[in-house]
């Protein structure tokens, strides 16, 4: 082994600590710090894969045990480490993608006064996803998705001087705690049933317990990644997590946060793959949420609003393949991973139209911005073309297969699965087409005072890296099974179902994208783009309030909430205080007429204790002689 694994969360979790404790003295260097320690890691997790390449494939799994960390009776925990080839997926996409973004940031936040602290939020952001992905127990597991439950609602509300991102960050927080606590049942079950929670034990017993019991667990684990992966019905965060600066958007989207919940789920295999309605559950959520993330973004105007509900879509097309069970597990790994390309470069080029257009996101008040951006717009045109999956950029490999995926799953569920992942490719190439055009095609229709302009080379630099990836990505993961076979040791090996021969599904999809790229065009090329948005249909309208997910949320888990807690409070305002202050006041009256029998006559206690030595003298005698 060349490096320890555990250097890889303690470089950034180091620039995070110097960052924050060093007060503003930092502020010239601190962006620096904070780059250089992700990029220290990323280089350390480099290093790892190389190493693991040059193993057999049975002997890369490798595991540190640092020392004991919970040793409570019959729960003992240690604090252990494990870097195998699924996280080690994760690692260099957490520590490749986020030192870009990073990189990004110095030229993006040049003008921020606390550059310095968004810089430590960011190496924090790290260091908690790496965690996440590297504790070898589900205990270490939840304190990296506790880290990166804090780190996001730190960098949310980081211009917290804005009441909507305040507002953002804590909404972002309390959804997230709802997750949680499916994490924390699930941990509890674990050890209730297994006696342990680590992956080993628990994976080991699984077998032996009934599948209730692993079907709650799969609930609950479910319940978790609905919250970091903003599925549904735990979805209504993101959008307005989208009040952050815009290099957080991308860590959130494409390296960390979101990707939380796929990897549970996957890590977890072992348990859904003995727990069949755990797995439906799965996916359900992930169909139902391909298709409610794609309809909200045909309708936003707000080019990073329409990128995070193209996210929660995309995540979901990752949950409905790992809900496929091992056939599903690989195809889901390479979607987010070039994903983790794709979307990274999509956010980050909305941050350089922004940054060109006084931080103005209304795309209809864009248009005609190709002249003026031309890195960005072709960094961001490929970065487009790979996520509605034409070939042979990355989306088109990672997407088919999870459509291939979907299809085999075999009678009426195949046709289900099939039809809505083909409609949401439609859809998809619907509404990023409609972001394309409104962007950068048309007239131009900024205001006169705009003057829009390319950004500095710290920021084109890291997104044309990013749309590198997006076009080479795909064929590197997928062509000879390349990432299938890296993973079989953790996964399974799996055989894919071909209900259709594949060129005649992709000729499927691409006819399908091609008429979502069709209608966009009629809709928002071949006419002028209207400054109001017009008034539209009923689902138009619901898109545009986010299919009404906020209004779900207070009728049914607020009002009913609130009225609950009024109760209590009520309650224990009448009944618990009631009772308290009754038992206060009996023992006030008594202790009133004791204090009365104080005189401090001798006289009088000389009888009190001649009255009391007659009643024991008496109860005596009364006794014996009964």
């Amino acid at each position: 082994m060349t490096v320890p694994v555990w250097l890889l969360i303690a470089l950034p979790l180091g620039g995070a600590m110097m960052l924050l404790l060093s007060g503003r003295r930092s502020n010239p260097w601190g962006h620096l710090v904070g780059t250089a320690a992700s990029l220290a890691s990323f280089v350390c997790a480099a290093v790892l894969f190389v190493d693991m390449v040059s193993r057999p494939a049975e002997d890369r799994r490798i595991t540190q045990t640092l020392f004991s960390w919970v040793p409570v009776g019959e729960l003992q925990v240690d604090f252990g480490l494990h870097l195998d080839q699924l996280s080690m997926c994760f690692v260099l996409l957490i520590t490749g993608v986020g030192s870009l973004i990073h990189i990004y940031s110095i030229g993006y936040m040049a003008e921020d006064p606390e550059r310095r602290k968004f810089f430590g939020y960011l190496n924090l952001f790290l260091a908690a996803m790496l965690l996440l992905v590297l504790a070898d127990n589900y205990l270490g597991l939840y304190m990296g998705w506790e880290g990166v439950g804090l780190a996001s609602y730190l960098l949310i509300g980081f211009w917290s001087h804005k009441p909507s991102a305040a507002t953002a960050a804590k909404k972002a927080f309390v959804v997230n705690r709802v997750g949680d606590i499916g994490l924390a049942v699930a941990l509890m079950l674990m050890f209730a049933a297994v006696g342990s929670v680590s992956f080993t034990g628990v994976f080991d017993a699984a077998p032996q317990l009934s599948e209730a019991m692993l079907t709650l667990i799969g609930l609950m684990l479910l319940l978790a990644a609905c919250g970091k992966s903003a599925q549904v019905p735990l979805q209504s965060w993101l959008g307005d997590a989208m009040e952050g600066p815009t290099p957080v958007s991308a860590l959130i989207h494409a390296a960390t946060m979101v990707t939380a919940g796929v990897y549970l789920i996957v890590r977890s295999g072992p348990v859904f793959d003995l727990a069949p309605h755990a797995q439906t559950a799965v996916v359900v959520v992930g169909a139902v949420t391909l298709l409610f993330g794609a309809v909200i973004g045909c309708a936003k105007d707000d080019i990073k609003k329409a990128l995070a509900a193209s996210t929660m879509s995309q995540i979901g097309y990752m949950v409905l393949a790992a809900g496929l069970g091992p056939v599903g597990y690989a195809v889901a790994i390479m979607h987010l991973l070039t994903h983790g390309f794709f979307k990274a470069g999509l956010f980050l080029g909305a941050g350089s139209v922004m940054h060109a257009m006084d931080d103005e996101v209304n795309m209809r008040r864009y248009g005609g911005l190709r002249t003026a951006l031309p890195v960005t717009f072709v960094t961001f045109g490929l970065g487009y073309l790979a996520i509605i999956g034409i070939p042979p950029l990355a989306g088109f490999f990672s997407k088919d297969g999870i459509i291939e995926a979907a299809l085999g799953a075999g009678g009426v569920k195949g046709v289900v699965l099939g039809a809505v992942t083909i409609l949401g490719a439609g859809i998809t190439a619907f509404y990023m087409t409609r972001v394309m055009l409104m962007t950068f095609f048309g007239e131009k229709r900024w205001a006169e005072t705009s003057h829009p302009h390319e950004a500095p080379s710290v920021m084109t630099w890291p997104m044309i890296l990013l749309a590198v990836g997006s076009v080479t990505a795909g064929a590197a993961l997928a062509i000879g099974g390349t990432l299938e076979h890296w993973l079989e040791p953790v996964v399974g090996a799996h055989e894919v179902h071909h209900v259709l021969p594949v060129w005649v599904v992709t000729v499927i999809v691409l006819s399908v994208v091609a008429v979502g790229i069709v209608i966009a065009y009629r809709m928002y090329g071949s006419r002028a783009v209207a400054e109001q948005p017009p008034a539209g249909s009923a689902l138009t309208a619901a898109a545009r309030q986010d299919l009404y997910g906020d209004a779900f949320n207070e009728k049914v888990l607020m009002r009913p909430g609130r009225v609950f807690t009024e109760e209590l409070v009520e309650i224990d305002d009448e009944v618990v205080d009631g009772v308290a202050g009754g038992l206060a006041g009996g023992v006030s009256r008594i202790s009133r007429g004791l204090r009365n029998t104080q005189t401090g006559f001798a006289r009088s206690y000389a009888l009190s204790m001649l009255v009391g030595a007659t009643l024991v003298v008496a109860t005596i005698l009364a006794v014996n002689l009964w």
